[in-house]
């Protein structure tokens, strides 16, 4: 249950509902157990006066006697009929309390997961899978809800029946009482041994279904290289192969949980017998009545589920822990990235300063940088050239702050990111990253979501014209509503590149950041995208990360990195004379174009 006490402040926050569904199960129970009661009285009055109506049987005085009788075991049946209504009524009453509250905590267990994992930071995200996260946030929540709502009704049920029954099976006979009783704590037991036993292989088999969802993750965002690389048959045996594992574990557990039923026919019946045994010696002993036998029955009968629901119960409270663990593992998990300023709102000028920055991913140990510095001031533009894996896209990210520096500071305007408000910086940076992502959405949805308020159709087509799209998506049949499938799957490269350019531009960012994000354009498009860069973006500083030279665009400096190092800083006419790396490059260029 330790697990489980987190779980403890929405009980509170619903602690009316869980009060009245608790109230209303007790009700529920009492009236269930006035109806053995309301028949043992309708059959002792048959057993008391069937010698009296043989008596008077064939006179007419008879007749009138077997009409009196049939009227009062019409009317002990009516009150049998309206007990079992109000049990009902209130059994409704305690699901639309209990059970309501347990998928209004189910909600706010959901939100309160997503809500945390959007607060995580980047290296989360790379050491845990996307499967596994859904998982949590689904099968476990289910897991939980379970306990939340079933558990705790039967639980209360449990408690209210067992109390009421023997209260009043005690009030009739405490001998008979105890030789009913003898079975059903040995049906609980064994139950709760076997639900020990369903605890441990539910564990596993949550793992494994983890892992499955992982890989139908993957192989679904990755079907363009599975099929290119013709290994749908190794992905289906690898598939089927983690799938017979599940499925032999659930059928293990299967034939595990085969064992409930059986002990509970058995244990039922034993309390059956010895009821009718010792109760029929207690009847010609003049102990008990012929009715307090049946009496007795209907009450074991409503025993049988209660006692068998402490291992079922029990079940699904470890289920639950288990489930509540892996989501706990989350919840306590703390981001790397410190906000200190959420509400922090003010306008950046656009100067970046890298003071002597080195960074170390922290999953790996590879030092991505090392020793950067450069300044940068409002308006200025940064080229940032290299080989791949020369801290290029690293510098991106700590720039964003998606991870903190290791060592060194980074400054926009005179002051370490790491005082600023997170949203502020982030929304005042206009960042296109290098692998684009699209959301399975519709154009227009796609470019507005770079946008702090909600965009006009104007808007949204003026910024595609600038990112050079436009005349691209008015082609398609559907224009701006055309929905571009997960991961934007459905438009070539250069127009997810360009959809995202105009994402980041609706920002109307005091700081752009390109991360090799005109890759996939051809020459006349990337004179037009620069173009705009030019004209509108004159008084923006701009960071722009590529392995090509842009002849359209003037830069301020050039930053040459080399395994994370500052290998060449300077002007383009600084750096050709050097006659370095970026020399290179631009003679390359030249040569490709001729």
């Amino acid at each position: 249950m330790r697990e489980l006490k987190f779980l403890n402040r929405f009980f509170w926050k619903y602690r009316w509902r869980l009060l009245l569904g608790i109230i209303f199960i007790c009700v529920s129970n009492y009236f269930r157990v006035l109806q053995p009661q309301v028949i043992r009285e309708a059959l002792d009055l048959v057993v008391e006066q069937v010698s009296t109506y043989r008596m008077y049987e064939g006179f007419e005085l008879g007749n009138e006697y077997f009409g009196v009788l049939s009227h009062s075991l019409m009317i002990f049946g009516a009150i049998v009929l309206l007990l079992a209504i109000l049990m009902g009524f209130f059994l409704y009453l305690t699901r639309q309390t209990i059970i309501v509250m347990s998928r209004l905590i189910e909600y706010d267990l959901r939100e309160l997961i997503y809500d945390h994992y959007q607060e995580l930071s980047l290296d989360f995200y790379k050491r845990n899978n996307t499967g596994d996260l859904m998982n949590r946030i689904t099968e476990d929540v289910n897991k939980v809800r379970m306990y939340l709502g079933p558990a705790v009704m039967y639980l209360a049920n449990l408690i209210s029946t067992i109390a009421l029954v023997i209260f009043a099976m005690l009030a009739v006979s405490p001998t008979l009482t105890l030789y009913t009783l003898i079975p059903l704590p040995l049906l609980a037991i064994s139950i709760y041994y076997v639900s020990n036993i369903i605890h441990t292989r539910s564990t596993f088999i949550q793992q494994q279904l983890s892992k499955l969802t992982s890989t139908a993750q993957e192989v679904f965002s990755g079907v363009r290289v599975v099929k290119s690389y013709v290994r749908e048959k190794q992905q289906v045996d690898y598939f089927a192969k983690e799938s017979d594992q599940y499925k032999n574990m659930s059928m293990d557990l299967a034939k595990i949980d085969a064992w409930f039923f059986p002990l509970m026919v058995f244990m039922v019946g034993a309390s059956t017998i010895l009821t009718v045994y010792v109760g029929g010696l207690q009847v010609v002993n003049g102990s008990i009545s012929a009715g307090n036998i049946a009496e007795f029955v209907i009450y074991v009968n409503m025993l049988t589920w209660p006692v068998t629901a402490i291992g079922w119960i029990a079940s699904i409270v470890q289920q639950a822990a288990a489930s509540q663990k892996r989501i706990n593992e989350f919840l306590e998990t703390k981001t790397s990235i410190v906000d200190p300023k959420p509400e922090d709102r003010h306008d950046i000028e656009g100067e970046i300063t890298f003071e002597n920055v080195s960074f170390v991913y922290p999953d790996t140990g590879i030092k991505a940088i090392d020793n950067v510095s450069f300044h940068l001031k409002p308006g200025e533009k940064l080229a940032i050239i290299g080989r791949t894996g020369s801290g290029k896209t690293t510098i991106a990210d700590l720039l964003l702050r998606m991870y903190d520096v290791t060592e060194g500071r980074i400054l926009i305007d005179g002051k370490d990111i790491r005082e600023q408000g997170l949203a502020n910086l982030r929304q005042q940076i206009g960042y296109v990253p290098q692998d684009i992502f699209l959301f399975s959405d519709d154009i227009h949805n796609n470019i507005a979501f770079g946008s702090s308020t909600t965009p006009t159709r104007a808007e949204i087509e003026e910024f595609a014209g600038y990112a050079a799209v436009r005349e691209d998506i008015e082609g398609l049949a559907l224009g701006f509503d055309t929905l571009v499938g997960e991961r934007g799957v459905t438009l070539s490269g250069g127009q997810k590149q360009r959809v995202s350019i105009a994402r980041a531009l609706i920002k109307k960012p005091d700081i752009i950041l390109l991360d090799d994000c005109l890759s996939a354009v051809d020459t006349n498009t990337e004179q037009q995208i620069l173009g705009y860069f030019n004209e509108a973006l004159g008084d923006k500083t701009a960071v722009i990360i590529t392995h090509r030279i842009y002849g359209h665009l003037k830069f301020d400096k050039i930053m040459v990195l080399e395994d994370g190092h500052v290998a060449e800083m300077g002007t383009h006419e600084e750096l050709l004379a050097n006659g370095g790396y970026y020399s290179e490059i631009v003679e390359r260029q030249v040569e490709e174009v001729d």
